[in-house]
């Protein structure tokens, strides 16, 4: 699903790779969040082109902290790491691959994005933790 965004759209492809980290681990949740990002780029028709595979990894790095943090038990420190490396960090290199102004027009979008793809996968962690035994 994609929501209309400043720049292109915001895709909810991480929401279940954070599923995936809080439910499993930080591991599996990378692999769902590199290959969630590569499929919906993939839909979208790769608007960035090959810098798309950085993103993966990108998104594949946060997942991973924000798995590793939740499975710690900090999951609000999970929770604003994500938002703040998904949506804030991930996009500086491209203010040297593109520019500034770019990386100031895509922030907010990225910021939106993560916090929506943090709030759906919230509200579904409890119910599938409950169904499959992992409540903590």
């Amino acid at each position: 699903m994609k929501i209309p965004a400043i720049i292109g759209t915001i895709a909810l492809d991480s929401m279940p790779a954070l599923l995936i980290a809080s439910l499993y681990n930080g591991r599996k949740g990378a692999l769902v969040a590199g290959g969630g990002h590569l499929l919906s780029s993939l839909y979208a028709g790769f608007p960035l082109g090959p810098f798309h595979c950085l993103i993966a990894l990108e998104t594949a790095l946060f997942v991973w902290l924000f798995g590793y943090v939740f499975s710690e038990g900090h999951r609000v420190v999970a929770a604003v790491l994500f938002l703040i490396g998904n949506g804030v960090l991930a996009s500086l290199p491209f203010i040297l691959i593109l520019n500034f102004s770019f990386y100031v027009a895509i922030v907010p979008s990225l910021l939106a994005g993560s916090f929506i793809n943090l709030t759906i996968a919230h509200f579904l962690y409890p119910p599938l933790a409950s169904r499959l035994g992992k409540e903590k």
